[in-house]
């Protein structure tokens, strides 16, 4: 990881003027020479090792020094190198450049990225650090914080609310901040939430770990101790009563991939910068502490108008690609009835695009892993289902498990997504992608190759070889449609989620809660451009309230759905009262069955027996009058038909949330199955000594 150097010049290549901004030079040598220039007495520190600023338009070179002192005008005689970046992805507002020319180049070379800002910036007549934060965080995309005010963090949130483009969100705990600021990054690419020290921070690592698990860029910004109490002997309220204010920053350093202390102007920038531009490369959650008394103070490395960041991206080294998809062409071509399976990394990877473009060329049967599920277009003609060993859709498991060869892009291999690590795959038979590394069976492991470009490239050397995808045709039985229910017959839950699946179009987006939901919502069909989201790797009950919340934040333009269980509910409840601040037509399904029916088949027992609430009188009374809302409670489905008449109809500005009532023992048949194999996981006694 390469520091940023702090250099305060910026050439104006149209009028041949300098102006006081912030340029990132490398710390590699090429030909400068300056012929005339004044210097100054402001000093700046300039580390060993700076990187690349601005590669979309002009590259200054320059040999670093430790300290330099320059400032005025300068007349140079340079080197230049200039980019043509062409836009690949895009992660929120962070656009991914990639050379002009088809050439896969090293590892080693630099290539560089430009964030852009998605909305108009501001700052005010001097630059602080809440400003300079302010502003980055809208320049990667970020337009909504999520937060839970504390004394440590009040005068930060001062400069966020005074970002026109910012939009701090106030939520009833910090769990519900992170979990919320999970689901935005979803969405847009990146999130952000803003806590106090300690009794925040610690409050909120449940969901920094399971954006973690799940590799999703997210800023946890947290309010520390003023500048001055550090390295004292001083006791601060919001700790554990001991002088060392680092219990915190021990925490989040297994969960996080950076971690920043600012509690110095001097460094401030270069800390800010180096965390939010490592955990949008990393896919990864960072940790930054500001001191409380430093974000009004203003300081000239905050500058009005910043220089956006540049961001160098991985590469796959050239001679690795070729070797990897060389092998992995002639492995598949001599397979018979070869399928695709993706996995959730295809997200990290930003493999999308390139994975359908290779089951497009090849004509492979493609199935989706469960944590896959709403990644890969189900519209696709060969999609068959989600593989998720005994418990896949119909017939998937039986076509990929009978394949002579499968090529997985981003797998994850655990025990829940291998049911209890059961299934029936051979490592001979298979190709393994990863966002940075390809195994190939039993053979060769290729690394530094990234999955998009060997997904790509391997498009263009496998042969036309549809014959799993006619087997699957050929065996395939469309699944029967749920009992007709008799007469105010008392709801099911397959009834339930038939009537969901005729709710989704391109307009909605689905959020599937840890429980019964997850394999309730992998049997619905996702129409073209219906979003889908769960926590499957981590798995914590209750994300899906802060989630929604997040993600509906997020894409305004469509209508979430949420499935959610009421042990789940119970444990983040509040933030209902969130979205109606926020104004969302959010419509929930609060599943009643009375307890935790995913702990139940795993291993039953009567602390999965919950109390049971007044779920439509909880939400009548966070309601209050204020906001729009809709509840309704039904028993029957002729009482469900009438409440999705209404919430996609006369309420369809409202947050709509329909409390159905179902029996206890009520589950999908996949749940029965999974839990009696993760429960036997569970229970395998000790190894021999």
């Amino acid at each position: 990881m390469r520091k940023r150097g702090i250099l305060d010049f910026a050439i104006d290549q149209d009028r041949n003027k300098y102006r006081q901004s912030h340029v990132r030079v490398p710390s590699y040598s090429h030909c400068v020479s300056l012929t005339t220039y004044h210097l100054p007495l402001t000093t700046y520190h300039l580390p060993p090792s700076p990187i690349l600023y601005k590669p979309s338009t002009l590259f200054l070179i320059i040999t670093p020094s430790k300290i330099l002192s320059l400032s005025l005008t300068f007349r140079f005689s340079i080197n230049l190198l200039r980019l043509q970046p062409v836009m690949d992805t895009k992660i929120g507002s962070l656009d991914v450049a990639k050379p002009a020319s088809n050439d896969i180049v090293s590892c080693n070379q630099i290539n560089s990225t430009a964030i852009q800002p998605c909305l108009p910036l501001t700052c005010g007549a001097d630059s602080t650090l809440g400003g300079h934060l302010a502003r980055r965080l809208v320049e990667i995309g970020v337009t909504d914080v999520f937060s839970v005010p504390g004394d440590f963090n009040l005068t930060l949130l001062d400069h966020l609310i005074a970002q026109p483009a910012l939009n701090v969100v106030g939520c009833c705990n910090e769990l519900n901040a992170g979990y919320a600021a999970d689901g935005f990054a979803r969405a847009r690419g990146v999130g952000a939430c803003v806590v106090t020290f300690t009794v925040g921070g610690l409050s909120v690592l449940n969901a920094i770990a399971g954006a973690y698990s799940e590799n999703l860029p997210l800023i946890c910004i947290v309010g520390g101790p003023n500048s001055n109490d550090y390295g004292t002997s001083r006791i601060l309220h919001h700790t554990i009563g001991l002088p060392d204010f680092s219990q915190e920053l021990r925490c989040f350093q297994t969960i996080t991939c950076f971690q920043a202390v600012v509690n110095n102007l001097e460094n401030a920038h270069e800390l800010i910068d180096t965390a939010i531009s490592t955990a949008l490369k990393e896919s990864k959650p960072v940790y930054i502490s500001i001191s409380c008394n430093l974000p009004g103070i203003p300081h000239p490395t905050f500058s009005c108008d910043p220089v956006p960041f540049s961001l160098s991206p991985k590469l796959s080294n050239k001679m690795g690609l070729e070797a990897a998809v060389e092998a992995a062409a002639e492995f598949l071509n001599k397979a018979v009835k070869p399928v695709l399976v993706g996995g959730p990394k295809l997200r990290v990877a930003t493999a999308y695009d390139a994975f359908v473009e290779l089951a497009d060329a090849c004509g492979y049967a493609l199935a989706v892993m469960p944590s896959a599920k709403g990644q890969v277009p189900e519209h696709h003609p060969h999609f068959i289902g989600t593989y998720w060993g005994a418990v896949s859709t119909t017939f998937c498991a039986e076509i990929v498990e009978s394949a002579d060869a499968y090529l997985f892009a981003g797998p994850i291999f655990n025990d829940y997504s291998s049911v209890g690590y059961s299934l029936l795959l051979k490592k001979e038979k298979a190709i393994v992608v990863q966002p940075d590394r390809v195994v190939i069976a039993n053979g060769p492991a290729f690394g530094c190759v990234l999955m998009k470009d060997f997904l790509r490239a391997l498009a263009k050397r496998l042969k036309h070889n549809n014959t799993a995808y006619e087997n699957y045709h050929r065996i395939f039985v469309p699944e029967g449609r749920p009992l007709k229910s008799a007469p105010k017959e008392p709801l099911r839950v397959n009834v339930l989620f038939q009537h969901i699946q005729n709710m989704l179009s391109g307009e909605t987006a689905v959020i599937a809660e840890t429980g019964d939901s997850w394999f309730n919502c992998q049997k619905l069909k996702l129409p073209k451009g219906c979003g889908y989201e769960f926590q499957m790797q981590y798995g914590s009950i209750g994300w899906s309230v802060g989630a929604t919340l997040g993600y509906a934040q997020a894409v305004p333009e469509k209508r979430v759905i949420a499935c959610i269980g009421d042990g789940s509910f119970q444990v983040t409840a509040q933030d209902v009262s969130t979205m109606l601040r926020c104004g969302q037509k959010t419509i929930i399904f609060l599943i009643n069955n009375g307890g935790y029916t995913i702990e139940v088949e795993i291993h039953d027992g009567p602390y999965n027996v919950i109390k049971n609430w007044n779920y439509t009188g909880l939400i009548d009374a966070i309601h209050n009058g204020e906001g729009k809302c809709w509840t309704a409670k039904v028993f029957c489905e002729e009482e469900l038909v009438e409440a999705i008449a209404t919430a996609t109809g006369p309420k369809k500005d409202c947050l709509c949330f329909i409390e159905v009532i179902v029996h206890k023992d009520d589950t999908s048949k996949e749940l029965l199955e999974w839990g009696s194999r993760v429960s036997a996981a569970n229970s395998r006694p000790p190894n021999p000594q």
